[in-house]
């Protein structure tokens, strides 16, 4: 590969084991990430951009394929967030008439709030994830797509009470999946849909 040119430092066993830890991470971050540079620039192909320079920003500067998890997870954050606001500063300056930022401008609490925000929604849907065939089906029709009991059951050619036993079922099977915080905050997103 051509990025190894920024490696060449590592050993072969270093060169090979790289690889599939950012694949790893890639697959484990890229989903959360988008979601909060999406919270910034709410535009879903700009977001995905800023995702992928992140990535490659971290690809190009790692020089320890071992480092842990937690440095490179924040390494992806703080980096969407910069080209986030880097691209909206650019942005302000290119169309003065479009008003993207409030007058005031992010505070860092918001951003901390929506890095929680994104890694429990990473930990609802990993779970969701895990769920049995028909109670993820209705799990996701129900919470993530916003359906009614009655749309689902009329969309799968089920009866209303099967999507409630399947929907009880689910949040059962949660708890037990989930950390107490984690559970309250999906039932806090449930009792807001």
């Amino acid at each position: 590969m051509a990025a190894y040119s920024d490696h060449e430092h590592l050993s072969e066993v270093d060169k090979q084991a790289f690889p599939a830890r950012f694949k790893g991470l890639f697959n484990q971050y890229y989903d959360r990430l988008l979601y909060f540079a999406w919270q910034f620039i709410h535009d879903k192909e700009i977001a995905n951009d800023m995702v992928q320079e992140a990535f490659l920003n971290y690809w190009n500067s790692c020089s320890d394929p071992s480092i842990d998890e937690v440095h490179a997870r924040n390494f992806l954050y703080l980096n969407v967030r910069n080209l986030c606001f880097k691209h909206i500063r650019h942005d302000k300056v290119v169309e003065k008439h479009r008003k993207i930022l409030d007058s005031d401008p992010v505070e860092e609490y918001d951003v901390v709030n929506e890095i929680i925000r994104s890694e429990v929604l990473g930990e609802i849907y990993k779970a969701i994830e895990t769920l049995p065939e028909s109670c993820k089906r209705i799990s996701c029709m129900s919470y993530l797509e916003g359906m009614k009991n009655q749309e689902i059951a009329d969309e799968l050619g089920i009866s209303i009470n099967t999507v409630k036993t399947q929907k009880q079922r689910a949040l059962q099977l949660l708890r037990l999946r989930l950390s107490p915080q984690t559970y309250l905050s999906l039932l806090m997103f449930i009792s807001n849909l």
